[in-house]
């Protein structure tokens, strides 16, 4: 018998912000990064983005430069000791809606995915406190000492998000037509376009756009948008201002 499983994107699907900015503060605060690099490298895009005149994604984009351009030569058990703190500080910073429908999902004996362009440290540590069955990351690579190189695997697109859930598929002999897809971005088209069940939650503009597109996706998706204590299920179609 074939397994329902349930494919999660991490940052701003499940969690309310980004894991990797939240190491990256961290970082700051425990003087692995030099302060002065936020404010001459990142601050002038992140007060754009938080004006509202910026976009998010370039924001995250100009910080995950600056934060693997840091991360070379540290040593990986000091950055996942921060990464620990983390979780621990930061673990239940998650969407309402996102964390019942895991704990459903378990319920329901359902296999749970997380996959995320996040730093695998960091998801290994999120995938462990919400109990999921396995979790792939983007790959910071490390040479014989233990110490980070600044290469990377990525894991923030859609094709390499594609490959590795269709290892999973493979592995758990996955009924697609009744498992489930949760993303925000076009990161994450690829998953909603291969699960009968594609939810997409507090979706960008681009990925709003894309679903459109897609007719055979449009007819299958669930539009979720949670703001302060409302969670509104929306059609695809909804009139975006």
């Amino acid at each position: 018998m074939k397994n329902t499983a349930a494919f999660f994107d991490i940052d701003g699907t499940i969690f309310r912000n980004s894991l990797m900015i939240e190491h990256f503060i961290k970082l700051i605060n425990f003087e692995v990064i030099d302060p002065e690099i936020w404010y001459t490298k990142v601050k002038k895009v992140y007060d754009e983005w938080e004006k509202r005149h910026g976009d998010f994604e370039q924001y995250l984009e100009t910080l995950a430069g600056v934060y693997l351009e840091n991360l070379k030569g540290v040593n990986k058990l000091y950055i996942e000791f921060i990464a620990d703190h983390v979780i621990n500080v930061n673990g239940d910073m998650v969407y309402k809606y996102s964390r019942n429908q895991i704990e459903w999902h378990k319920k329901q004996g359902h296999k749970v995915f997380f996959i995320s362009g996040s730093p695998d440290f960091l998801v290994s540590k999120m995938a462990e406190k919400y109990g999921a069955t396995e979790f792939r990351g983007t790959l910071y690579l490390v040479d014989e000492d233990n110490k980070f190189t600044g290469e990377i695997v990525k894991m923030w697109d859609s094709e390499s998000k594609k490959r590795v859930i269709k290892e999973l598929i493979k592995k758990y002999d996955v009924d697609l037509e009744n498992s489930y897809a949760y993303g925000d971005t076009t990161g994450d088209l690829s998953m909603l376009r291969m699960m009968g069940n594609p939810i997409a939650i507090n979706p960008n503009r681009l990925l709003l756009e894309s679903i459109r597109e897609d007719k055979k996706l449009s007819e299958r998706a669930i539009i979720i948008v949670e703001r302060k204590d409302v969670i509104y299920k929306l059609d695809p179609n909804v009139e975006v201002l």
